[in-house]
């Protein structure tokens, strides 16, 4: 079975908003109740023997630090954090074509998912500074 045929099969199962835009893309958007205060729209696309998923998780603001989602890339798994020139943090993640199946989609759904919402959650959350100032390894601001 063909890698678009799966994601199509998959997409179809979800309940909510899930649409198929063209040939070998998707849209998927999860409410704003299960996605960190506004909607995660999630888009997905078979091209170059790869599914690419990606997800708008931040716009850009100035009390956002883009370098320390580089370090959050170090602890990850299968996805990224990325940068846009204009501040904004996307998360993606691809597959190779062969490997996908109903079981990886919806991982790879999942981990971009809880990619965004883990963003979404660290600049929600006050900043903890440590004892002594400064920002600290782990600060996200």
């Amino acid at each position: 079975m063909s890698a678009v045929t799966v994601v199509d099969a998959y997409v179809e199962t979800l309940p909510g908003d899930a649409r198929r835009l063209g040939h070998g893309e998707w849209g998927i958007t999860l409410p704003a109740e299960q996605a960190g205060g506004w909607p995660l729209d999630v888009g997905l696309r078979v091209a170059d023997e790869l599914l690419r998923v990606r997800a708008f998780a931040l716009g850009a603001d100035d009390s956002i630090n883009p370098w320390n989602f580089l370090h959050w890339n170090r602890g990850t798994r299968i996805v990224r954090f990325s940068c846009t020139r204009a501040g904004d943090i996307w998360v993606q993640a691809e597959l190779p074509a062969t490997a996908v199946d109903e079981q990886a989609v919806d991982r790879l759904l999942g981990l971009v998912a809880e990619g965004a919402l883990a963003a979404r959650q660290a600049m929600a959350a006050p900043v903890e500074r440590p004892a002594g100032g400064g920002d600290g390894w782990g600060a996200v601001r």
